[in-house]
C-alpha cells in the first residue's frame, strides 16, 4: 500500500474550470495534475487539481489573476 502524503487539492464547480486549470498550469509551468475528487470532499464537478502544499500561493494567485472560479483549496492526506 502506498504511503499517504499531505497534498493541496483544489476543487471546482465545473469540469470546464478543472480543465482550464490544467491548461493554465501547463502553460505557466506550474506543477500538479487532475485527479478525481477525494471521497473526503464534495464538489459539483468530479475533478480536482492536486499539487504540492507549498505551491498553494502560486496556484491561488494564478486562479485569481485568470478569473478562474474555484470551489475550494484543501490540504488532505491522500
Amino acid at each position: 500500500m502506498r504511503e499517504k502524503k499531505l497534498w493541496l487539492v483544489i476543487t471546482f464547480h465545473t469540469t470546464a474550470a478543472a480543465i482550464a486549470m490544467e491548461k493554465l498550469c501547463r502553460a505557466k509551468g506550474l506543477p500538479g495534475r487532475l485527479i478525481p475528487v477525494p471521497r473526503e470532499l464534495t464538489a459539483d464537478c468530479g475533478m480536482s487539481w492536486r499539487a504540492e502544499v507549498q505551491d498553494r500561493a502560486a496556484l491561488a494567485a494564478l486562479t485569481e489573476a485568470e478569473g478562474l472560479e474555484v470551489d475550494g483549496f484543501y490540504e488532505l492526506m491522500i
